[in-house]
């Protein structure tokens, strides 16, 4: 598969995810708005909060340093190690959920079992739950790896839905069972999520289609599972290398940042969140299948060194535009946005100053993820491990910043600690790719450079709004916020009409990926 083909998939993998994303967060707030109406906000505050990090700090332990090992190299691989090596997610999730439920149980405080019951019951099944997905993991890697997106979009849809449909009709039959019907529906998307899986590769190898066939590695279902060889080692010792590296790197990310996303994602950064989580999942995989680890950029075919140069240069840019019409317009909008969230209670205390500190940290979050999901893609062993070594640095002087700042500044302090970690990240990743494109002709990190007059329409975009926010928001009354509004709207046009005339090459980029996803689609 030429790196153009590649490009193409990767692009409808994004794209997916994209609608994915957006359905998931339309779904689980129409759920929610009608699950308060049975239940009480305890309840959901549980399982939204407590138990929902416990199941994604599970599986994200488990797996997360697998698939970016497994889904580096090219083809030229002996999938039965890799299958291997991937099995090993299970007994790895089986003592992460044990370790994770007992800190869940015995170390943090447990609600009041009269106010929330059953929260053993809900650790345990979620913890379940983690594990059931799990068993997955190899279809999943081998479906990503071959690029199979109708099938994880059709998996992760129907599971979601089924869930929904699950919880809404134990909420509205037997809203006793509290945390059981949420414990139980988790169960139950998981499982629906490997049957998808199993069902989809099952019917794939039955089939008479030898073309699809011959480009599985795999001849039967069976061949999925763990074999063991006396002619060769159980798993490829590179690539197990490679994933106890990525492991570390996971372990110390999760440890420092994941109760921030958490909080991130719910106040300040869904847009970004929604736009960015599957850009950043589908372009790794694109950069991984590309580039090869170990190597120089010159020392590679330099038709694909250009390829992921363009796509480097057009994510950046894509990233840089979305965080500062983020930031800018968040600035000006956040008591606003707060006010019709929460009513005064919100808009008149720290919220609005919490708010817009969020905003800087999307901006740096989303450059973040673009420069990460290809300095990861492309770095050898030795340069994960030195990269380790920083984050085991960072994590320190993090932990001291933020004492510091967080005394001087209160809840803001710690947004500021955050913004320093991920500033200190971006400049890790831009030494590395700038090192890394510095024999060649290729220059991607021009993707953050903006024209001069992009830059003072966003200045003049964020003077006027502020201008408005001063005299129109928001106790004025309505009225005054809908002109507010009206302000904003009219800035963001002009902002995003600059961008179509200045950004032509971001914009012939994302016409000529929607235009190959098309085709891809329509030949699939």
């Amino acid at each position: 598969m030429s790196s153009q083909e590649v490009l193409g998939q990767a692009a409808r993998l994004a794209s997916s995810g994209l609608l994915l994303q957006v359905l998931f967060r339309l779904i689980t707030f129409v759920l929610n708005a009608f699950i308060l109406r049975f239940l009480s906000k305890e309840i959901v505050g549980v399982v939204n909060v407590r138990l929902t990090l416990l199941y994604s700090t599970t599986v994200f332990l488990a797996r997360e340093a697998f698939r970016r090992a497994c889904l580096s190299g090219g083809a030229q691989r002996d999938w039965s190690q890799t299958l291997n090596l991937l099995w090993l997610t299970v007994p790895l999730g089986v003592f992460w959920s044990l370790f994770l439920g007992w800190i869940w149980l015995q170390l943090l405080e447990v609600p009041d079992p009269d106010v929330v019951p059953h929260y053993g019951a809900g650790v345990v099944l979620f913890g379940l739950s983690a594990v059931v997905e799990l068993l997955g993991e190899p279809l999943w890697v081998l479906a990503q790896a071959h690029m199979f997106v109708r099938l994880k979009v059709t998996a992760e849809s129907l599971s979601v839905i089924f869930r929904s449909i699950l919880i809404a009709l134990l909420v509205l039959w037997l809203p006793h069972l509290g945390l059981y019907i949420f414990s139980l529906a988790q169960l139950f998307y998981t499982s629906v999520l490997v049957l998808c899986y199993v069902f989809y590769f099952t019917k794939l190898l039955s089939s008479p289609e030898p073309i699809k066939q011959q480009t599985l590695p795999i001849s039967s279902i069976t061949d999925l599972l763990p074999s063991v060889t006396g002619s060769k080692a159980f798993v490829n010792w590179k690539e197990a290398k490679l994933t106890w590296s990525f492991f570390k790197q996971s372990f110390l990310k999760q440890i420092l940042t994941e109760g921030v996303y958490d909080i991130v994602n719910n106040l300040g950064s869904l847009v970004a969140r929604l736009i960015f989580q599957p850009i950043e999942e589908s372009f790794y995989l694109f950069f991984a299948k590309v580039l090869e680890r170990e190597k120089d950029a010159t020392l590679q075919k330099q038709e694909d060194v250009a390829v992921a140069a363009t796509v480097l240069e057009s994510l950046l840019k894509l990233a840089l535009l979305t965080g500062l019409t983020i930031t800018i317009f968040g600035f000006a909008y956040s008591q606003l946005a707060l006010d019709i969230y929460g009513g005064a209670m919100l808009s008149l205390g720290s919220g609005p100053v919490l708010l817009r500190s969020y905003c800087v940290y999307v901006l740096l979050l989303a450059i973040n993820g673009v420069t990460e999901c290809f300095v990861f893609a492309a770095m050898s062993k030795e340069e994960v491990d030195r990269y380790n070594f920083t984050m085991l640095a960072l994590s320190f002087s993090f932990l001291v910043l933020s004492y510091l700042l967080t005394h001087w500044c209160g809840s803001v302090g710690f947004i500021l600690a955050n913004c320093f970690n991920m500033g200190i990240r971006i400049t890790q990743s831009l030494c590395f790719i700038h090192r890394y494109y510095q024999g060649s002709p290729h220059r991607p990190l021009a993707g953050l450079r903006l024209s001069p007059v992009l830059l003072g329409v966003f200045a003049l975009a964020g003077g006027i709004t502020g201008i408005s926010e001063v005299f129109l928001c928001c106790e004025q009354g309505w009225p005054a916020r809908l002109a507010h509004v009206a302000v904003g709207a009219l800035c963001l046009g002009v902002t995003l009409g600059t961008v179509f005339l200045t950004e032509t090459k971001l914009i012939h980029f994302l016409r000529t990926q929607l235009g190959v996803s098309r085709l891809a689609d329509k030949m699939t």
